[in-house]
C-alpha cells in the first residue's frame, strides 16, 4: 500500500476513535505523539464531551494530511469562562497532521470560532 493512502487510512482510524466518545489520553497516545494536540482535545472535550467529527474531504502530500471537516457538539462543561449554555453546535474547521512512523507529529488547525461564538449565543449575527 502507497504512504499516501496508508497515511490517509490512519487518520480515517484515528477519527474514528475518538469521534463520539470521552477521549482518554490511552487511546489519544496510540495515535499521537503531538502533546499540544493532546492538550486540545483535553481542553475542547471537557467543554464538548463526545463531540464527533465529520471529514468533508481528506488529502495527502508527503507525510502530511489535510481535513477540511466539521465538529458537532453539545457545549456542556466551561469554554473559555463561558459556562455551558446546553446548546448544540457545529463548526467547519480545517486541520493538517504530519505524520511519522503512525503517530501525528505536529498539527495546525483553523476553525470558524466566530461561529461557534455566535452559536453558543455569546456572539450576534451581523445583520
Amino acid at each position: 500500500m502507497g504512504s499516501l493512502k496508508k497515511n490517509k487510512e490512519f487518520i480515517l482510524r484515528y477519527i474514528n476513535a475518538i469521534s463520539g466518545v470521552i477521549k482518554t489520553r490511552e487511546v489519544m497516545e496510540q495515535y499521537v505523539a503531538d502533546q499540544g494536540l493532546i492538550e486540545h482535545i483535553v481542553f475542547f472535550d471537557s467543554a464538548f464531551p463526545k463531540y464527533e467529527m465529520f471529514i468533508d474531504e481528506i488529502t495527502a502530500e508527503g507525510n502530511r494530511v489535510v481535513l477540511r471537516a466539521r465538529v458537532k457538539a453539545k457545549h456542556e462543561g466551561i469554554l473559555n469562562g463561558i459556562p455551558p449554555t446546553h446548546k448544540t453546535i457545529e463548526m467547519p474547521f480545517s486541520i493538517g497532521y504530519e505524520i511519522e512512523n503512525e503517530k501525528i507529529i505536529s498539527h495546525w488547525m483553523i476553525a470558524d470560532q466566530m461561529m461557534l461564538m455566535e452559536q453558543l449565543g455569546v456572539l450576534k449575527q451581523p445583520a
